[in-house]
């Protein structure tokens, strides 16, 4: 696909005005970067409507292989020329579900307490194209309450890993636990899909050790009500235990 047709598609998602108000907020994220050490993830901080990168972190080399400076400079342009070209069309749509969501199925208070995830691929330095899990959380929005400015970071994951593109929606409750209000998995109609998002965050809680009391408390549910979701995964994914399920989700983490 043509850098001119993703630009304009990506305008019609994220079309707003153009004021950034948060510059000493980036500010101090790019003061913290210079602490972080070296890893297998990178941070951008993200204007859509300019389509650049107000800040690229300095592990995007060591992940990639590719130019810092460069990425700067060519902004979102030379970032989607990088992707996969299976992968573009379910890319944008995935964001365009994602932010059809946002401004059709939340209130303003649930937009400043969401963050939102997806995945493609991109080329590295290397020329092999590796697998990112893009997780984004809004910082700035518009009079529509449209986010704007977002903290985007990226997980990059070996490139022999096949995956499905798909994209989640989480939000931030009042006990600081993130609930899927919205997933699709774009790419297919799998098993997977038949899990619930209440399913999917308690999946995420067991895999991370936590007790059925603790999931309990995070989600506001009672234990019982924990326990059946219990049983009703087990029964969909055609397993018998919970360490099976474990298991199981700990080799396919893309999948919830």
């Amino acid at each position: 696909m043509k850098s001119i047709k993703i630009n304009s598609i990506y305008n019609e998602i994220f079309d707003t005005y153009p004021k950034v108000e948060i510059e000493e907020h980036i500010k101090k994220l790019i003061e913290l970067d210079y602490f972080y050490p070296y890893n297998s993830t990178f941070y951008c901080i993200t204007n859509t409507v300019h389509q650049n990168f107000e800040y690229v972190s300095k592990n995007f080399t060591s992940c990639t292989g590719l130019s810092k400076e460069k990425m700067m400079a060519g902004g979102m342009d030379y970032f989607w020329s990088l992707f996969h070209p299976e992968d573009i069309n379910l890319w944008l749509k995935s964001l365009t579900n994602l932010m059809t969501f946002t401004m059709t199925e939340l209130n303003d208070k649930q937009r400043k307490r969401m963050s939102y995830t997806w995945n493609y691929r991109i080329k590295n330095a290397k020329g092999n194209y590796i697998n990112i899990i893009q997780n984004t959380t809004p910082l700035q929005f518009d009079e529509a309450n449209k986010p704007i400015i977002g903290m985007a970071h990226y997980t990059v994951l070996d490139c022999d890993t096949q995956m499905d593109i798909c994209a989640t929606a989480k939000y931030l409750n009042h006990k600081n636990e993130y609930e899927t209000l919205y997933y699709q998995n774009i790419s297919s109609s799998k098993l997977l899909n038949l899990i619930s998002n209440r399913e999917r965050d308690i999946i995420r809680l067991i895999i991370t050790k936590n007790t059925s009391e603790a999931i309990a408390n995070k989600l506001n549910i009672s234990i019982h009500t924990v326990n059946t979701h219990r049983r009703n995964i087990l029964k969909k994914i055609n397993i018998d235990s919970t360490f099976e399920l474990i298991s199981y989700f700990k080799n396919n983490p893309k999948l919830i």
